[in-house]
């Protein structure tokens, strides 16, 4: 930071500051990723390069993948603390520091690897790189931050811990380094526009489209659900379909010795949506199983969802 040069100080402070910036970047791209899950409630989809592997490796591949990140990036941070020193010239672990930087730029090299799969074989998925954020489809941009990345990385391998910056000047430079670099990476990732998008836009329930998924999970978690569980005699709904702002889920079970269809209206809601419960009894004599469900269950649905919607 003290070389009168301008140059070898850019540079100086471009090294300085990649390990606390990829950490972050690391970091929040497994806590996007854990709060897709606790909003699905599945690990199965929207985990980019994942889908590339047969169905019984995703979960564990993107469970390795996410722990790994938040690994990596707290590896980042922790060896970059400075120890016994108020220069930042002493790292807390040198060697360690060295190998967490070294990996990080591998982790970003496989990842552009990747993505250059996931754009040869499957065109249509989003990188997964941050959770629902990263939905559309894997295009340059993505891949040419993960170069970025992979060479910001490479940059920082000889950087000091972390310090604060002089006053003056100094400061202004530093400062205009780090926007400098955020504003390159926003700029090579479509999750910003993504996240503007949500963040200024909420469509309409009707037009609201959400994942079958996603219902069901809901669902599950459900009081409803548990009211009715032990009543319910198969694992795959017997039907589903789509009224307006509900999707309704009809489940064979077993009600007072006799078959009924247990009918769920799951509101299309991304974050806690309400969830009603109706009880069907399927007329004696009358076919049992997904056949009677699909019949009797749809009826009700369209002329009774209005008078379910108004329990809400």
């Amino acid at each position: 930071m003290t070389t009168p040069d301008l140059p070898a100080t850019l540079l100086a402070d471009l090294q300085d500051v990649q390990p606390p910036l990829i950490a972050a970047l690391l970091i929040g791209g497994c806590l996007a990723k854990l709060s897709r899950v606790l909003r699905s409630g599945t690990l199965d989809a929207g985990l980019g390069p994942t889908q590339l592997f047969p169905l019984r490796l995703r979960r564990p591949l993107a469970m390795i993948m996410c722990a790994f990140e938040m690994c990596l990036g707290l590896a980042l941070l922790v060896t970059v603390l400075p120890v016994g020193t108020r220069g930042g010239t002493a790292l807390f672990a040198p060697r360690a520091a060295t190998g967490a930087r070294i990996t990080a730029a591998a982790f970003f090299l496989v990842a552009a690897a990747a993505l250059v799969e996931v754009r040869g074989r499957r065109p249509d998925l989003g990188c997964g790189c941050f959770g629902d954020l990263s939905s559309q489809p894997a295009g340059r941009r993505s891949l040419a931050r993960a170069l970025l990345l992979t060479g910001a990385a490479l940059i920082s391998v000889e950087a000091p811990a972390l310090y604060l910056p002089p006053r003056g000047h100094g400061a202004l430079l530093f400062l205009g380094v780090i926007c400098a670099e955020l504003a390159l990476i926003a700029a090579l990732s479509p999750e910003v526009g993504e996240a503007l998008v949500r963040l200024g836009y909420t469509d309409p329930c009707e037009l609201r489209q959400l994942p079958a998924d996603r219902t069901l999970a809901a669902l599950r978690r459900s009081r409803q659900w548990r009211k009715h569980a032990q009543a319910i005699t198969t694992e795959m709904p017997a039907d589903m379909w789509r009224e307006l702002c509900w999707r309704y889920v009809v489940f064979p079970c077993r009600q007072d010795g006799g078959n009924a269809e247990v009918v769920f209206a799951v509101q299309l809601k991304r974050r806690r949506p309400a969830v009603q419960a109706a009880v069907l009894p399927v007329a004696p004599g009358g076919p049992a199983g997904p056949a009677a469900s699909t019949v009797s269950a749809q009826d009700w649905g369209r002329h009774g969802a209005m008078q379910l919607s108004m329990r809400v």
